[in-house]
């Protein structure tokens, strides 16, 4: 096993990043067109494969560690994870949404604009499962926080995790249209690689992480709102993810508190 130091193991992380998300996509761009139905569905199962095929790569012959230290592990736990992670990052995002309507700075999408869409909802969360929630978050929360924890503390560990996660959001494509924005965007997402890596922390395992990536997403699909303030949406949503984060580590402190005194 082959412990590269951290700057370079995220820098690799962020490679790989990149390398998933083109990579993957780069078969079903260069057979169909833009418009085919199957274009998005086979190239979001791209970006999954591919990440699997990266980190693996990776792990093997760069840094020389177990696959199990991705935490795929514990099949039986993984589908209650995964739900429980769901439910923290879409009550996070319904959160932020409720209040972000209730002061102003954001409107709800008009019905008209919904209902249209609800045929393809589950479609939707799906392909935002396999290119985004679940690659992501095998990466980071799998691979780089594995690979980190035997450099770093636990607490400097989820913290570069999501600050790279966070900071590679820059180039994202959001409804900010200023640079104040863009940056509120970068902290929300490192708020969501707070609340994802405290998942980790808390389980073990990745699968809780999956989730509350994901129902960061269902959220968004399920109550969309429109920006007013885009700004000020932007700090009430890192504000209720990092508030899920917070809550999930006290969860996990308070079950080692508990079978400490067992």
């Amino acid at each position: 096993m082959r412990t590269l130091h951290p700057v370079w193991a995220v820098l690799v992380a962020v490679a790989i990043m990149f390398a998933q998300v083109f990579g993957g996509t780069l078969p079903v761009t260069l057979l169909l067109d833009s418009d085919h139905p199957l274009h998005r569905p086979l190239g979001t199962a791209g970006i999954t494969l591919a990440a699997f095929a990266l980190i693996y790569l990776v792990r093997r012959f760069l840094h020389r560690r177990p696959w199990r230290g991705v935490g795929l592990a514990r099949p039986r736990t993984a589908v209650p994870h995964l739900l429980a992670g769901v439910l923290a990052g879409a009550l996070a995002v319904a959160v932020s949404s409720l209040v972000s309507v209730a002061l102003g700075v954001a409107a709800w999408v008009p019905w008209d604009v919904v209902r249209p869409a609800l045929p393809y909802l589950p479609l939707g969360i799906v392909l935002a499962l396999l290119g985004q929630a679940f690659p992501e978050e095998l990466l980071w929360r799998g691979h780089l926080f594995d690979t980190l924890s035997d450099r770093l503390s636990p607490v400097a560990v989820l913290a570069v995790t999501s600050v790279a996660f966070g900071a590679l959001h820059i180039i994202s494509q959001s409804a900010a249209d200023s640079v104040a924005e863009r940056l509120l965007y970068v902290v929300q997402a490192i708020a969501l690689g707070f609340a994802c890596g405290a998942a980790r922390a808390r389980t073990g395992t990745v699968w809780m992480a999956v989730g509350v990536h994901l129902g960061l997403h269902t959220g968004i699909r399920v109550l969309p709102t429109q920006p007013v303030a885009f700004g000020v949406q932007l700090v009430i949503t890192t504000c209720a993810l990092a508030a899920a984060g917070g809550v999930i580590l006290l969860a996990r402190r308070r079950r080692q508190e508990e079978n400490l005194a067992a």
